[in-house]
């Protein structure tokens, strides 16, 4: 065989940081060396690689613009040693716009770009706020006698026939590059989505995707390819730094089976085919790599946590040490005289079991100050809710001058249900940098702690065994801001509550749909009411992993301001 009937394709499934492109751009010449020694003879990268992704209003810095396009022509010439050609992302400003691009290079030079036709503008992404979309759809690019269609991320989402014309202008195979974060059960929509494109174009498909955590959003990788008979044809692994390569060899014995458009097809003869996690594991890493990387890429050397004795704290604790280290955890139980014996010894064991740093610093004293501060403000008024979070706020403030004085990132532990209802205080434990667990519901909260308490998620750092103690798990949950206290006081269980915000939040039911699921229409109105109030804690909020298809912040955007009820 000659050398245009055997393709060798190097996926770079790498971890980016947003606007450091010269950290990016080495990151890139490593990956091309590895894929190098593998005998690879082209690399795909993903999406705005240079830039980071996403980079949204860094786009409209005229300085970082001219850094990417520089850091893509060095890269370009690099293309001269004779190694393998290039595919790489960055954002370029072109007479037609400043538009999200990719720059495909061989030989020391740029042998084509290609611009983003379908910007999307829903959920987590913004684009059409800082790109321009391509002028006009480009055709295949001729590389080293195979012609390859690039459609960048979104134009194989939408109904744009980005890919049927390519296929029709003469495409071989489709490479796309990908910037697509994480929610539950995101790769089999993505898988659905390539195949659909294979069906309709007869085009083998390359889905490099990123990989790591920005800000809210968690990219994990599990880069794939669909083959012309639309099965998979290799799948990289999920939340894991790879560069895989993979042999394409050009099948002239089926020639036009498939596509009448094309007499010739390129099937995948040698690529990874890694498991993919399930949902709690695959939960559990995706917090574990955003927290990771949200402490890594900010420059944080270590984190702070109040470890409570309850669930909650626990499992961020978990992950805190699962992600960084335990000598780069710091606990603080911080007991009140509602503090019960059980909470203080749940919360050691919990330490020690992790093997992190676990100290104790009594709030008495400083609430009992506040309290004796107030006593005049609060003369003849009854006592509530207000001297219940003196609690929390005093706790707040302890944690927060440990992060000053030390240099550790607060790490904040409210779960969605809480965040959901406003069960926080503001100011208080609501204080905090990151928050790992921002986007579960108590109950997958649970859910949770038992698989980590059976697993351990590779790439962790911390040990195995029951890391979270039994007790934690199975005693009731407790703010324990008073006397015998219990969540339930204020909330409905958790697992109604969790149903009806599930209904409420991401599916945007109403009202008489969810009663017609068997919950009680009071308990339905009281929870949208209360969903409703407490926009203004969650815009407040620290920013925190995103899990599910609709987090707050990114996906929910409701105003603070409202009066709409979903009443009869």
């Amino acid at each position: 065989m000659t050398q245009t009937d055997i393709l060798r394709i190097a996926v770079a499934q790498l971890n980016p940081t947003v606007g450091d492109v010269a950290g990016n751009l080495a990151k890139a010449r490593e990956a091309r060396a590895d894929a190098a020694r593998q005998g690879a003879h082209l690399v795909l990268y993903t999406e705005l690689f240079l830039a980071g992704y996403p980079p949204e209003d860094l786009v409209l810095k005229p300085a970082f613009l001219k850094a990417c396009e520089k850091a893509a022509q060095d890269f370009a010439k690099d293309t001269a040693d004779g190694g393998p050609g290039v595919i790489i992302g960055t954002p370029l400003k072109r007479r037609s716009g400043t538009h999200n691009s990719i720059v495909f290079a061989d030989g020391g030079k740029i042998i084509g770009e290609r611009y983003k036709l379908d910007l999307p503008n829903y959920g987590e992404f913004d684009e059409k706020r800082v790109f321009q979309a391509g002028p006009e759809l480009q055709g295949p690019v001729n590389f080293r006698g195979v012609r390859i269609g690039v459609p960048i991320c979104e134009d194989i989402w939408g109904d744009v026939a980005v890919c049927e014309t390519l296929a029709e202008s003469g495409a071989e195979i489709l490479l796309v590059p990908n910037g697509s974060p994480y929610y539950r059960a995101k790769i089999d929509v993505r898988h659905q989505v390539v195949i659909r494109q294979v069906i309709e174009t007869g085009l083998p498909m390359i889905y490099a995707n990123q990989l790591g955590g920005q800000d809210e959003l968690i990219f994990d990788g599990a880069s794939f390819a669909i083959g012309a008979d639309k099965t998979l044809a290799f799948q990289m692994s999920q939340f894991e730094e790879a560069v895989a390569v993979t042999t394409w060899k050009r099948n002239r014995v089926a020639a036009g089976a498939q596509n009448g458009n094309n007499s010739e097809h390129w099937v995948c003869s040698e690529g990874p085919m890694s498991k993919i996690p399930e949902r709690e594991e695959a939960d559990y890493r995706a917090c574990m790599l955003g927290l990771r990387d949200y402490v890594n890429k900010n420059g944080f050397k270590n984190v702070v946590l109040g470890l409570s004795g309850g669930i909650d704290s626990a499992i961020c604790a978990a992950l805190a040490v699962d992600a960084l280290g335990e000598e780069r955890l710091r606990t603080v139980m911080m007991p009140y005289r509602y503090t019960s014996k059980d909470s203080l010894k749940d919360a050691e064991d919990c330490a020690r079991a992790l093997g992190c740093r676990y100290d104790i610093v009594p709030i008495s004293e400083p609430v009992e100050g506040f309290r004796h501060a107030l006593t005049q403000l609060f003369e003849g008024t009854q006592e509530g809710i207000t001297e219940e979070n003196l609690q929390s706020r005093a706790r707040g403030t302890i944690l927060m001058a440990i992060s000053n004085k030390f240099g550790s990132m607060v790490v904040t532990t409210g779960n969605k249900s809480e965040m959901s209802v406003g069960y926080a205080t503001l100011y208080g434990d609501m204080n905090g940098g990151f928050n790992p667990i921002k986007d579960l519901y108590k109950m997958q909260v649970y859910a949770l702690s038992r698989w980590r308490n059976a697993h351990v998620p590779p790439g962790a750092l911390g040990p195995s065994g029951e890391v979270i103690p039994k007790n934690i798990i199975d005693k009731a949950p407790s703010a324990e801001l008073r006397e015998n206290q219990t969540d339930q006081d204020s909330l409905p269980p958790y697992p109604v509550l969790d149903d009806i915000l599930e209904c409420l939040v991401e599916n945007e039911m109403g009202v008489d749909e969810i009663v017609a699921r068997g919950h009680d229409r009071a308990t339905v109105t009281r929870v949208e009411h209360l969903l409703y109030i407490a926009e203004y804690k969650r815009r407040q909020a620290a920013p925190g992993v995103k899990i599910t298809r609709k987090n707050f912040g990114r996906d929910r955007r409701y105003p603070i301001t409202n009066r709409f009820r979903d009443r009869r």
